[in-house]
C-alpha cells in the first residue's frame, strides 16, 4: 500500500469510528427525558468543543498567526458548530430519533458536495455519485420505514425534518471550513480545536439557560458527561484526524453509518420497531460505504493467471 493510500485508509478509519460513536447519541438522550434538546446539544457540543480546544491548545498557540489569517473560515465554522447540535437534537425530539438522525446526517453528503461545487468548482467522481445515490436511497427507505405507521405527518414532524436539513447544512459547512484551514497549512488539531472551541463558547449561554436539569438527577448528569466526552470529544478527535486526510464530501458520506447505528440501537435499547424496508435501507447504506471507502483497485481486481 502506498503512503497516499495508507493516509486515506487512516482517514476513513477515523471517520468510521466517529460515526459509530455519534450513532449512540440519540439513544443516550432517551435516558434523560428531563433534558431539553437545547440542553443536550449545548452540553454535548459545547463542553466537548471546549475540551477539544484545551487538548489542541499548544498547537493553536503555535499556529495562532496562521489561524488569525484564516479567521473568516474559523468564525464561519464556529457559528456552524454552534447551530448544528441545537438543530440536530431538536430535529430528533420533534421527528423521532431515527428520522431526525437520518435527515440530519443523510443530507450532509449532498449538501457537502454542493458546497464543494459552488465554492470550489470541484467535480465529484462518478464512483462517489453512485455511492451517494445508493446511500441516499437507503436513507429514504430507512426514514419511510421509521415514520410510516408510527405517527401521522404533523407540524412537529415537518419542523423536525426542516431542522434536520439545517443540521445537515451546518455539519457540511463546518466540515468544509475546517478542511479549508487544513489545506492552507493549519494542522488538523489546531483547525478543529479552534473551530470547536469557539463554537463551544458560543453554546455556553444556551447551556446556562437550559442546563439546570443536569444537576437535578445523577442520570441526567451521567448522560451529559457521556455525550460530552465520548461522541463529541473522542468522536470529533477521530473525525478531525480523518478530515485532515480525506475530502469533506467523502468524510460526510462515510458518516452515513451514523443513522444505521442509531436505528439499530433504537430497536435494541429503546424498543422501537424497524420494518423490513428499514433493514433494506440499512443494507443499501452499508453498500454505499463499501462503494465509497473500499479502494477501486480492490473492487476491480481480477485474479492473476500464472504463465505456463
Amino acid at each position: 500500500m502506498s503512503r497516499s493510500n495508507g493516509q486515506q485508509a487512516l482517514g476513513m478509519s477515523g471517520v468510521l469510528i466517529a460515526a459509530l460513536l455519534w450513532g449512540t447519541t440519540g439513544t443516550a438522550a432517551t435516558f434523560a427525558p428531563a433534558l431539553s434538546p437545547l440542553a443536550i446539544g449545548a452540553v454535548a457540543m459545547g463542553t466537548g468543543g471546549i475540551l477539544q480546544a484545551l487538548v489542541a491548545w499548544s498547537a493553536i498557540i503555535r499556529q495562532r498567526r496562521q489561524i488569525w489569517q484564516q479567521r473568516r473560515y474559523l468564525l464561519m465554522g464556529a457559528v456552524a458548530v454552534a447551530i448544528y447540535p441545537l438543530s440536530f437534537y431538536a430535529s430528533m425530539h420533534l421527528a423521532g430519533v431515527a428520522v431526525g438522525t437520518v435527515i440530519s446526517i443523510g443530507s450532509a453528503p449532498l449538501l457537502s458536495a454542493l458546497l464543494e461545487f459552488w465554492l470550489e468548482g470541484h467535480r465529484l467522481s462518478r464512483r462517489w455519485m453512485w455511492g451517494s445515490a445508493v446511500g441516499v436511497t437507503g436513507m429514504g427507505l430507512l426514514t419511510f420505514a421509521e415514520s410510516h405507521g408510527s405517527q401521522a405527518v404533523n407540524t412537529h414532524a415537518l419542523v423536525g425534518i426542516l431542522l434536520g436539513l439545517v443540521a445537515g447544512l451546518t455539519y457540511a459547512f463546518y466540515s468544509w471550513s475546517a478542511r479549508q484551514m487544513m489545506q492552507q497549512g493549519t494542522s488538523g488539531r489546531a483547525a478543529m480545536g479552534a473551530t470547536f472551541g469557539i463554537g463551544g463558547l458560543l453554546l455556553m449561554p444556551v447551556l446556562l439557560l437550559t442546563g439546570a436539569p443536569l444537576l437535578h438527577a445523577w442520570v441526567n448528569a451521567a448522560v451529559g458527561i457521556y455525550m460530552a466526552l465520548v461522541p463529541m470529544f473522542i468522536g470529533y478527535l477521530c473525525y478531525g484526524m480523518g478530515l485532515a486526510r480525506i475530502r469533506a464530501s467523502t468524510a460526510t458520506t462515510i458518516t452515513l453509518l451514523e443513522p444505521v447505528v442509531a436505528a439499530i440501537l433504537a430497536v435494541v435499547w429503546v424498543g422501537e420497531t424497524l420494518p423490513l424496508m428499514g433493514w433494506g435501507g440499512i443494507v443499501l447504506i452499508v453498500g454505499c460505504l463499501v462503494i465509497i471507502t473500499v479502494p477501486a483497485s480492490l473492487l476491480t481486481r481480477r485474479p492473476q493467471t500464472q504463465a505456463v
